[in-house]
C-alpha cells in the first residue's frame, strides 16, 4: 500500500501542476499574434520589444525567434522557429512520462499486493485449515483493498494522462499555426528592417 500511496501522492501533484500550467491563456494568448503584428507594422521593434515578447509566453519564445530571424529568408526563419518549437514542445511534455509510469505501475502494485494477500491466505491454511476465518479473511481483505487502491491510483491517471497529451498536440498545431501566420504576415508586408538595438 505504501508504494501505491506514494503514487497517489505524485499523480495528484503532477495532475494539478499540469493543469494550472497547460492553460491557453498561459500558453499561446490570443492577443499575442496581433500585438506582434502591430509591432512590426508600426516599426517599432526593438530588442526590448522583443525580448518582452520572448518572456510573455512559451509561444512568445517562438515569435520571438521569428523577430530576431527578419532579415532572412523565409526557410531560415522557419527552421529557426522549428529549433524554438521542438525546446517548448519539450517543456509542455514535462511530467507527462511521470504521470504514464503511474498509471502503468499502479495496477500492477495492486496486483502484487492480490498475490501477496493470496499466498498469506494459503500459508493460513496450510499451518492451520480452514477452520479459522478470521485469519483467512485478513488476507484475503488484504487482497482486495490493495487491488482496488491500485485501480483507484491508475485510472485517474491514465485518463489525465491522456488528457493532458492531447491538450499538448491542441496547443501545439494552435502555436504552429500562429507562427506560420506570423511567417506569412513578415513576407507579405516586405522589406523588413532589422530590429534597432537600444
Amino acid at each position: 500500500m505504501v508504494p501505491i500511496l506514494l503514487c497517489s501522492v505524485f499523480s495528484v501533484t503532477i495532475t494539478l501542476e499540469r493543469i494550472w500550467f497547460l492553460r491557453r491563456s498561459r500558453i499561446a494568448p490570443n492577443y499575442l499574434l496581433a500585438q506582434v503584428q502591430q509591432l512590426i507594422e508600426r516599426k517599432e521593434l526593438s530588442q526590448d520589444r522583443i525580448s518582452m515578447v520572448n518572456k510573455n509566453s512559451p509561444l512568445g519564445r517562438i515569435l520571438a525567434v521569428a523577430l530576431l530571424n527578419l532579415g532572412r529568408n523565409r526557410e531560415v526563419m522557419k527552421d529557426a522557429i522549428q529549433e524554438s518549437g521542438r525546446v517548448v514542445i519539450h517543456e509542455l511534455q514535462r511530467y507527462l512520462n511521470s504521470l504514464g509510469t503511474i498509471a502503468a505501475i499502479s495496477p500492477l502494485l495492486g496486483l502484487l499486493g492480490t498475490v501477496i494477500g493470496m499466498i498469506k491466505v494459503f500459508a493460513v491454511i496450510s499451518t492451520m485449515g480452514v477452520g479459522d476465518p478470521a485469519a483467512l479473511s485478513d488476507g484475503i481483505s488484504q487482497a482486495l483493498i490493495t487491488t482496488a487502491a491500485g485501480l483507484s491510483v491508475g485510472i485517474p491517471s491514465l485518463m489525465f494522462h491522456r488528457y493532458f497529451n492531447g491538450r499538448v498536440n491542441e496547443l501545439t498545431v494552435s502555436m504552429e499555426q500562429t507562427a506560420l501566420h506570423l511567417v506569412e504576415f513578415i513576407h507579405g508586408v516586405g522589406e523588413m528592417t532589422s530590429p534597432k538595438s537600444t
